[in-house]
């Protein structure tokens, strides 16, 4: 994800995320709209079917469903989430999603704060305190 963001933050941009959203048959496509040194933007279409495993990030996210369907995982477990729905993941909370029909999120990521502080939790994943 390090193409040159679609909004430049030194100028003030007004998007269309339906016609900013990108779908490739049997693939996701990931655009990146903005990026700070403490955040990011990121724009997603994923095909019906496709899927990213779990994995976590390090970083607070919050994803928002635009359209379609998915089948969202947070620790192991399954969330069936569609448009206008929206989830939040803590730093380090283990997560996947697959598309259950063509659908599209946001997801914007923000690093934690120096005074926070991440402490483990069960299941192997950590918390903020």
């Amino acid at each position: 994800m390090n193409e040159k963001p679609i909004i430049d933050v030194k100028r003030e941009k007004i998007l269309s995320l339906a016609e900013e959203t990108k779908f490739e048959e049997n693939g996701i496509v990931s655009r990146t709209l903005l990026r700070t040194p403490n955040s990011r933007a990121v724009l997603f279409g994923f095909a019906e079917g496709q899927e990213l495993t779990e994995h976590t990030s390090t970083q607070h996210a919050l994803v928002e469903i635009l359209t379609g369907e998915c089948e969202f995982s947070l620790a192991g477990k399954p969330h069936e989430l569609k448009a206008g729905n929206i989830v939040y993941m803590p730093p380090n909370l283990p997560h996947a999603v697959r598309a259950k029909t063509q659908f599209s999120m946001l997801l914007t990521l923000t690093k934690p704060g120096s005074d926070e502080k991440l402490t483990p939790v069960k299941g192997g994943s950590t918390a903020l305190s």
